[in-house]
C-alpha cells in the first residue's frame, strides 16, 4: 500500500479537488491511502470560531455560517448547481457535520480551552475528507472513508497528543487491505474515552507516517505547490534549488531547526521501517520531486537556508551574580516543557543564559513572570532565526547582510543567528 497526504493548499477549492482525480489518475490510485487536511484556510477560520466561542462573542453564530458558506460554495462549483443529482447527498453529509458541531458549541459544559480546541477544529478534516470522498464516489472514483479516530489512539493531551502506538497498530492492522483506494483524515486522534484530539499543527503528514509505519507501507508521499523539498524557501531567499534526495538523518536535522516542508514527528517511524518519503508536486506529478530515504545525505551537496520568523529571545541572568549553574539550568528546562515553549538555540555563560523561543501557545507572560522571580529576565519579541546547514562562507555573508544580529552561533555544520 502507499500512504499519499494532500494539504489545504492542495484541496481549497473546487479545482484543487478536481485536480488531486487528475493526480491519482496519473499516478495511480489502487492500493492507496489518501490522508486529506481541512480545506484551504478552514483551521484558521475554525480557531476564531473557538475564540469567539470563548469570548462569549456575537460574532460565534457568523464565524460558523462564514466556514459553512466556503464548503457550500465549493459543492456547487464541484457540481454546477444544486440541480445536480448528486448535490444534495454531498450538502446533506457535510450539513450534517456541522450540525454536530453546532450541537457542540451548545451543549459543552467543560471550560478547558485545549479540549475545546480539539473538538471544534477536526471538523475542519471531518468535513473535508466527507465533501472529497463523495465528491470522488459521484465522480467515478470508487473509494472508502474512514474515520481515523477509531484507528490512532492518543493520551488527552489535547492540541498535542501522543500516540498510544500499540493500541494504534492494533486498530490500523484490522484495516482490510484490498485493492481500493481509502480517503482519511490527517491531524486527528481519539483518547481512551474516544473524545478528538489532535497531533500538533502540521500533524497531517505525521498521520501519514503513522499509517505507513503501521501498514509496512511501500512509500509515502506528501503532494504540495513545490516541485519538492527545495534548499531555502523561495518566499525569502532568491535562487532556491530543489534538493533530489535527503538523507533521514539530515531531514530530520533539517526539521529540527524548522524547515516547514516536513514535520519532525514524521520522520521517525518511517526511518525506523525504512519507508521512503516522496515530497513531490500536485501541479506537475510526473516529476520526480525529492526523495527521502537510506543513502546520500544530501544530494546536490549545497548549504540549505531557514528561516523561523516570530520568536522570541529570551536572556535570563543571576540576580547576585553568581554562576548559572546545572541546577538552575534544570529548573529553566522543567519551567520550558511545563509552559510548552519550544526551544530553538541555547547560548550560555558563566552568569547569563539566553535561549531563542517559539510560543505556540502563548504562554510566554505565564513564564516571564516565574522566571523574574529567580533570574533577571530580558527579551526580545519578534526576533527571526536563521540557520544555514552546511554553511560556508558566501552563505553566511549573504544572511548577514544588512541585519542586527544579537546572537550568532556556530558548530560543525551549522550557522544560526538571531536578528532583528
Amino acid at each position: 500500500m502507499k500512504l499519499f497526504k494532500f494539504g489545504g493548499a492542495s484541496v481549497k477549492d473546487a479545482a484543487g479537488i478536481k485536480n488531486v482525480i487528475k493526480v491519482l489518475e496519473t499516478v495511480g490510485h489502487e492500493d492507496v491511502l489518501l490522508v486529506v487536511s481541512a480545506m484551504g484556510k478552514t483551521t484558521n477560520a475554525l480557531e476564531i470560531v473557538v475564540k469567539n466561542y470563548f469570548e462569549k462573542s456575537k460574532e460565534l453564530k457568523s464565524s460558523l455560517q462564514d466556514c459553512k458558506k466556503y464548503h457550500i460554495e465549493i459543492i456547487l462549483d464541484l457540481y454546477g448547481d444544486e440541480k445536480h443529482p448528486h448535490f444534495q447527498e454531498t450538502y446533506s453529509a457535510v450539513n450534517k457535520h456541522f450540525e454536530d458541531l453546532s450541537y457542540f458549541l451548545t451543549s459543552n459544559k467543560s471550560p478547558n480551552y485545549n479540549f475545546v480546541y480539539d473538538q471544534i477544529v477536526s471538523y475542519g478534516e471531518i468535513i473535508s475528507t466527507t465533501l472529497i470522498s463523495c465528491y470522488f464516489n459521484h465522480s467515478g472514483l470508487s473509494n472508502q472513508w474512514l474515520d481515523v479516530r477509531n484507528f490512532i489512539k492518543t493520551d488527552a493531551t489535547y492540541r498535542d497528543a501522543l500516540v498510544d502506538w500499540e493500541a494504534t497498530q492494533k486498530n490500523i492492522s484490522k484495516i482490510n487491505k484490498k485493492k481500493t483506494l481509502f480517503i482519511t483524515q490527517g491531524f486527528l486522534g481519539a483518547d481512551e474515552n474516544n473524545f478528538t484530539t489532535t497531533l500538533g499543527r502540521e500533524g497531517s503528514d505525521y498521520t501519514a507516517a503513522i499509517f505507513a509505519y503501521c501498514l509496512g507501507a511501500e512509500s509515502v508521499t506528501i503532494w504540495k505547490d513545490v516541485p519538492g523539498v527545495l534548499n531555502a524557501d523561495p518566499r525569502y531567499f532568491e535562487n532556491a534549488i530543489l534538493l533530489n534526495q535527503i538523507s533521514y538523518k539530515e531531514a530530520i536535522e533539517l526539521a529540527f531547526y524548522g524547515a516547514s516542508v516536513i514535520h519532525p514527528k514524521t520522520l521517525q517511524p518511517l526511518q525506523k521501517k525504512e519507508i521512503p518519503l516522496f515530497v513531490k508536486s500536485f501541479i506537475n506529478p510526473t516529476l520526480p520531486g525529492t526523495k527521502v530515504s537510506k543513502g546520500v545525505d544530501l544530494e546536490p551537496r549545497t548549504s540549505c537556508f531557514i528561516v523561523k520568523k516570530n520568536q522570541i529571545l529570551l536572556s535570563l541572568s543571576s540576580i547576585d551574580f553568581s554562576f548559572i549553574m546545572e541546577e538552575h539550568i534544570s529548573e529553566i528546562f522543567r519551567l520550558l516543557h511545563q509552559y510548552k515553549i519550544k526551544v530553538s538555540l541555547i547560548q550560555n555563560t558563566a552568569i547569563s543564559f539566553s535561549i531563542c523561543v517559539e510560543d505556540k501557545f502563548n504562554k510566554f507572560q505565564e513564564l516571564k513572570a516565574i522566571l523574574s522571580k529567580q533570574f533577571k529576565v530580558a527579551y526580545n519579541e519578534n526576533v527571526s532565526l536563521y540557520t544555514i546547514r552546511h554553511f560556508d562562507k558566501a552563505a553566511a555573508e549573504m544572511v548577514e547582510k544588512n541585519k542586527h544580529i544579537l546572537v550568532k552561533q556556530i558548530s560543525r555544520e551549522t550557522l544560526q543567528l538571531v536578528t532583528e
